[in-house]
């Protein structure tokens, strides 16, 4: 089978996407890991699949690159509505399914997208620096002094496979700030390796440092600086949630290729 794909990114976070519109496409657990294999596939964070939806503009169906079905991808959300918008499925504005629920979107003047995320209603404040909470996928943030300093592999994968996370696993956000602004690395569960960027981590954070007062609450967006470049995440906190949760940057095209499985 010779399999069309494109490969887009966000900030250094990149994806396969595959057009299942038809519903053609039905690739198991080996393919995928196959395909987001750097050395023998094509390479990439995560697979989506977009898929014809009934009552949306359409369904994004996120696959981790050790290839098991994924949780919410912010970043990949991004990325595939540039997608829809790159193929003529919608123009600027998108309301489509993915696996915690809809999501809508936007893409303004400037390219950049604005991924509406689910609320987030509790946050788990372990101590003064770190904090636990799922905005899509399941996050662990700790807030540090030096990023340089930290090897996020090594230590990332020591947090997401203790006695407390190994079952589900967890991301781990390694996260310090600096002029009211967050810098961030994330170790990611399903790559089990630091990514350059990683959406839900990077909203993760956002909230945390609000939990934690970090940053002055009267400067949204917070702006998020990862490895693969910024971005923003904007929310409202009303009665003890995190609602109108949005993270917007760029989403690129970077290919589009053909593979023989």
């Amino acid at each position: 089978m010779h399999l069309e794909f494109y490969k887009y990114q966000g900030t250094g976070n990149d994806f396969i996407i595959i057009d299942n519109l038809d519903g053609n496409v039905n690739l198991n657990k080996e393919q995928i890991a196959f395909l987001c294999n750097r050395k023998f596939g094509v390479g990439a964070d995560g697979l989506m699949l977009l898929e014809k939806s009934n009552n949306y503009d359409f369904e994004m169906k996120y696959f981790n690159a050790d290839g098991n079905i994924g949780s919410m991808c912010g970043n990949g959300g991004r990325c595939i509505v540039q997608f829809a918008h790159d193929m003529d499925l919608i123009h600027d504005h998108a309301m489509f399914l993915a696996y915690d629920g809809v999501h809508e979107a936007t893409i303004d003047i400037n390219g950049l997208v604005a991924l509406e995320m689910s609320d987030v209603t509790l946050v788990n404040k372990l101590d003064d620096a770190t904090c636990e909470l799922n905005t899509g996928s399941p996050h662990l943030v700790k807030f540090i002094s030096d990023l340089s300093a930290i090897n996020v592999s090594e230590e990332g994968k020591a947090i997401r496979y203790n006695e407390s996370y190994k079952q589900d696993g967890i991301n781990i956000n390694f996260v310090c700030v600096k002029n009211n602004a967050l810098h961030i690395r994330t170790y990611e569960r399903g790559v089990e390796d630091e990514t350059l960027s990683c959406g839900t981590g990077v909203t993760a954070a956002a909230i945390s440092s609000f939990i934690l007062g970090l940053i002055d609450a009267n400067s949204l967006p917070v702006i998020v600086q990862t490895q693969g470049g910024e971005l923003q995440v904007s929310f409202e906190f009303i009665d003890g949630k995190f609602t109108n949760v949005v993270l917007t940057g760029p989403a690129l095209k970077t290919f589009k290729g053909q593979i023989k499985l």
